[in-house]
């Protein structure tokens, strides 16, 4: 076999072993994104934190917690004494599916950080005969739709962690009136920082909407075929309503 040919043959190896390794990432950033959900379903916060890195941040609902004391924060003392009483794991009476669903994987040249765009469709409910005298403990079922743009880093001993999740919801709507009916505030919107909001975010979000605002989370990647930033057109109408709309909630 000549020289060439083996150069040849060497390269082609490399190219392969590149584009498995490649491959490989993709499921396990995919893999790990959907045990995000599995253990979000049952309520295993403690299992979720361990899931981002050190130096990560969530945002979320209008805020963003940042590092790991911050994905703590949310995690635990806001959702886990929410939603369980404080259990780390399902209790009788709660449901809270996160479906992880249409996810795109993006492995980035450096072989160290992926992008995803995905969606989940949640279903959550408190059982009426698991009611508490809180409100937000009161028996309800509900649904929530949102998108998450999320980037991933893996760490020197080849594990791939969250390093910012990015979960957009969009829309919201109780079983029995739907999404045609839900009040634009469905779920009020974080507005307090921590340590004012001992469970807050370390900053707010300007840009934070719900349906029926119905507006574009960017894509993280160009569109395959043309090269070109997938980017969506508005209707004139909506930045003079988005205003109206600000100057009467500071009216309120």
């Amino acid at each position: 076999m000549s020289e060439t040919s083996v150069e040849s043959l060497a390269n082609k190896v490399a190219e392969l072993e590149r584009r498995l390794t490649r491959r490989e990432d993709e499921i396990d950033v995919r893999n790990l994104q959907y045990l995000y959900g599995y253990l979000i379903d049952k309520c295993m916060y403690d299992q979720v934190v361990d899931l981002f890195t050190d130096d990560a941040e969530v945002r979320f609902f209008g805020g963003v917690w940042k590092g790991k004391e911050g994905v703590r924060r949310l995690y635990v003392d806001r959702f886990r004494k929410r939603f369980t009483h404080n259990t780390n794991g399902p209790i009788d009476g709660f449901l809270l599916d996160h479906p992880q669903l249409q996810t795109i994987v993006t492995i980035c040249d450096d072989g160290r950080t992926a992008k995803l765009r995905g969606r989940s469709t949640m279903q959550a409910g408190r059982h009426k005969d698991f009611e508490g005298d809180a409100p937000h403990l009161k028996k309800r079922q509900w649904w929530e739709g949102g998108l998450y743009e999320n980037t991933y880093k893996k760490g020197d001993d080849g594990k791939w962690r969250i390093h910012v999740l990015n979960y957009f919801p969009h829309w919201h709507a109780n079983f029995e009136d739907g999404w045609a009916n839900t009040d634009p505030e469905f779920t009020p919107f974080i507005r307090e920082t921590y340590p004012t909001d001992p469970a807050g975010p370390d900053e707010l979000i300007d840009e934070h909407w719900l349906w029926p605002i119905h507006k574009l989370l960017p894509f993280h990647m160009k569109h395959p075929i043309t090269g070109e930033e997938m980017v969506a057109e508005r209707w004139e109408g909506d930045a003079k309503r988005d205003a109206e709309r600000a100057a009467k909630k500071a009216a309120e």
